[in-house]
């Protein structure tokens, strides 16, 4: 991986995008930002519908001397990273923790954000005419729902700063920018004290705040 250089395409509200910014920043990788406005649709346009099978985001390109590759889906790209940028680590070093993060990580990024997402919301409302009112108590609900079962997850484990331990991993990646997004949506945040605590924590790191959507080129209020 010596001399790779990365891009990532992405939007700057995306939740699995901003998983990806957390990583690199955490891991101190340079990259080329490269929007794509979600909302106008441009995943589904050319150029970037060539470049990507799914039409999703956030797509990594990495080019080498070996020539260029692409990876779609966020904890795919969070693995690869760190499986060839190791430090710092995002999962613990023996199979039980790593099982324990990814099973959180999972929880969010499979249970959470699919039913939460932007097409979805979309259809929602375009083609099962769902009002506003009825949109956003889908959101809450599921959002609620996820949460409280990674508050029970993490009420079985060792108390760390982080999710699991005092170092922040693949699930601190997943929890911040999901937070991140039902604080947008006025979700019910409250009497989830583990999950909230990590939070906080991560969200004080400094590579956390610079992957924050706020610090993204392209950022709208």
């Amino acid at each position: 991986m010596l001399g790779a250089m990365m891009k990532l395409y992405n939007y700057f509200r995306s939740s699995s995008s901003y998983r990806v910014r957390i990583a690199l920043e955490l891991k101190q990788l340079s990259y080329a930002y490269v929007p794509v406005h979600l909302v106008r649709g441009e995943q589904l346009q050319p150029p970037y519908a060539e470049l990507s099978p799914d039409r999703l985001l956030p797509l990594l390109e990495v080019q080498t001397d070996a020539g260029v590759e692409r990876f779609s889906q966020s904890l795919a790209i969070l693995e690869y990273l760190d499986e060839t940028h190791p430090a710092p680590p995002l999962l613990p070093p023996n199979a039980a923790g790593r099982a324990q993060v990814r099973a959180l990580a999972q929880t969010i990024a499979c249970e959470i954000h699919p039913v939460n997402n932007l097409r979805v919301l979309k259809y929602l409302v375009g083609e099962l005419k769902a009002d506003e009112a009825a949109k956003l108590a889908w959101y809450r609900h599921w959002v609620r729902e996820g949460l409280e079962a990674f508050e029970r997850q993490l009420a079985q484990r060792p108390v760390g700063r982080f999710c699991h331990g005092d170092t922040p991993t693949l699930a601190d990646c997943c929890l911040v920018p999901q937070i991140f997004n039902a604080q947008r949506f006025d979700c019910d945040l409250g009497d989830l004290p583990r999950t909230m605590a990590a939070y906080e924590a991560a969200a004080q790191l400094d590579a956390f705040q610079r992957a924050h959507p706020s610090r993204c080129p392209d950022a709208q209020s």
